[in-house]
């Protein structure tokens, strides 16, 4: 299949967003970098055209964390396109949305911790 992993095209914008982080992102980042969960993390990482918020490679695990605009018709479609293109690279992805990572990060963390662990 070739490389897919973070393409020389993306690196200038997945720059500019490990530098824009959102708050939910960072709450996230504090918590999962560094190995904190036993697992390495790579924050906007790109996998063929998309750039994911975090990427677990050892796990074959994303974790994209969501505003309200993923509410809207076409961004619903998109994500659901996005998911099963990562899917069929045998990749899964967790969706938290901001105000679980704001008002329940602890639960959050909670879940990943099993997601990551089912397969042990």
């Amino acid at each position: 299949m070739g490389v897919i992993h973070n393409l020389n095209n993306l690196t200038p914008l997945r720059k500019k967003l490990r530098s824009e982080m959102t708050e939910p992102e960072w709450r996230l980042w504090y918590q999962i970098r560094n190995s904190l969960l036993g697992y390495k993390f790579r924050r906007q990482h790109s996998i063929g055209p998309y750039i994911v918020d975090f990427y677990c490679p050892k796990k074959k695990l994303i974790i994209e964390i969501d505003g309200g605009q993923h509410n809207e018709d076409k961004n619903i479609e998109q994500d659901l396109e996005r998911t099963r293109y990562f899917n069929n690279l045998g990749i899964r992805v967790f969706r938290v949305w901001n105000n679980d990572m704001m008002q329940n990060l602890e639960g959050v963390i909670e879940e990943l911790i099993r997601i990551l662990n089912v397969s042990e």
